[in-house]
């Protein structure tokens, strides 16, 4: 296949394309790419130090560092790096940022525990107050690293590669992925509680309203590494 009349042709059909056309493009999204990751990396600790419940997979997270050696850093790159290679099996193949979010969303979430910049909160007012601001961050980091086109994040890629393997919607799917590693969590005594409740129903929507003010399309062309390497190899596309 001509992958320069591929590329064009996904442009005709109506995606919000702004994929790089050389290496030098690729590399001056590097900084927003890994900001994002950061910010959620950040979101991600100040939602569990809510002390509330964290997030569905946070719960799953946790629940593997008390039965394990691992950080919480750690936990989330392994399970990152078994649901990649789980959803290429399914036929999703990985981005550049797949793999980088698999690798430094971890590495961040340990700095940021290891500085303990992030406070743990006891009072209810603070709680949510805390749970919520953790939703916003996650979500404007998601924002950033998937305005990048690099690549979605691990376990948005399985719930694609899910969605397309059952032809369900994805609400069909995204529920009982969420309730799946949330219960397994649970009977591993990670935190499960409101917030996890809180952050399962509205984190969505938060990643959306930042779509939404940042004016990208949440159905825009995320590449995956062959992708990626045929543009760059290319050095630029019709």
């Amino acid at each position: 296949m001509n992958h320069k009349r591929r590329f064009g042709s996904l442009r005709k059909e109506g995606f919000n394309l702004a994929i790089p056309g050389t290496l030098s493009d690729f590399m001056k999204r590097l900084p927003v790419l890994f900001l994002g990751y950061f910010l959620v990396a950040v979101g991600i600790v100040a939602n569990l130090y809510a002390n509330l419940g964290t997030s569905p997979w946070g719960v799953l997270h946790v629940g593997l560092t008390n039965i394990t050696p691992l950080t919480l850093g750690q936990a989330t790159q392994l399970v990152g790096l078994v649901i990649v290679v789980a959803s290429w099996a399914l036929g999703f193949a990985p981005g550049f940022g797949t793999l980088a979010n698999m690798i430094f969303i971890g590495f961040f979430v340990d700095i940021t525990i290891y500085f303990n910049v992030i406070p743990f909160q006891t009072q209810i007012v603070w709680q949510l107050i805390q749970l919520i601001g953790s939703i916003v961050i996650i979500g404007i980091g998601a924002f950033f690293y998937l305005r990048t086109q690099l690549g979605a994040g691990p376990r948005d890629g399985l719930m694609v590669a899910l969605t397309k393997k059952l032809d369900k919607p994805i609400s069909y799917v995204r529920v009982p992925m969420d309730v799946t590693v949330s219960i397994i969590g649970y009977l591993l005594s990670g935190p499960l509680g409101l917030g996890t409740v809180i952050t399962a129903l509205s984190l969505g929507y938060s990643i959306q309203l930042f779509f939404k003010l940042g004016k990208f399309d949440s159905k825009s062309k995320q590449l995956n590494l062959f992708e990626l390497y045929q543009i760059l190899k290319n050095r630029h596309y019709q």
